[in-house]
C-alpha cells in the first residue's frame, strides 16, 4: 500500500483507530497509551508524528506496533510506561487495551484482599485519593434540605 492512499480506519493491535488522527492522537485512542508516549513511540519508529494515520503504510503501523509491544528494546524509559517496577515481575512493563483493564482490576482485588486503606474504601464505594465526601461523591442520593409540607 503506497503512503498517499488514504484508509478511514486502521486497525493497530487488535483496535480500530481513526484515521483522520493524527499517530500521537490516533494511538491515545488505544487505552493504555497517552499523547505523550504516543509522540515517544512515533520518534523511536521513526514515523513523522505530524502524518495521519489513515496515510501510514503497512510497514510503517507494523513498525509503530512493535514498538509498544517492547517498548524496553527501544530504550523508551520506563516513567512513560503505566506500570512501573511490577509486583509480578519487577521490570517496568506496557500494558493496552482489555490487558491494561484486567491488570487495574487485579490490583483493586489485591487492595481489598490485604485490606489495606485504598482497599477498603474501594470495597465501600467511597473515595480513594483523599478527597472531601461531605458534599460530592453521593451517587445518586438527594442533595440538599428536604423541607416538610405544611
Amino acid at each position: 500500500m503506497s503512503s498517499r492512499e488514504y484508509r478511514p480506519i486502521v486497525r493497530i493491535a487488535g483496535h480500530d483507530v481513526d484515521g483522520s488522527l493524527k499517530l500521537p492522537y490516533g494511538l491515545a485512542s488505544i487505552k493504555g497509551i497517552g499523547v505523550r508516549l504516543g509522540y515517544v513511540i512515533a520518534h523511536v519508529a521513526g514515523v513523522n508524528p505530524d502524518r495521519r494515520i489513515g496515510f501510514l503504510t503497512d510497514d510503517e503501523v507494523k513498525r509503530v506496533e512493535d514498538v509498544f509491544r517492547r517498548p524496553w528494546d527501544y530504550g523508551i524509559r520506563g516513567f512513560l510506561l503505566n506500570r512501573q517496577r511490577s509486583p509480578e515481575t519487577g521490570r517496568d512493563e506496557l500494558f493496552i487495551g482489555g490487558e491494561w483493564e484486567l491488570r487495574e482490576k487485579m490490583d483493586i482485588d489485591f487492595m481489598k484482599e490485604i485490606k489495606c486503606w485504598k482497599g477498603l474504601r474501594h470495597s465501600l464505594g467511597l473515595k480513594v485519593r483523599g478527597q472531601k465526601t461531605r458534599t460530592t461523591g453521593r451517587k445518586g442520593r438527594t442533595v440538599g434540605v428536604v423541607r416538610r409540607k405544611r
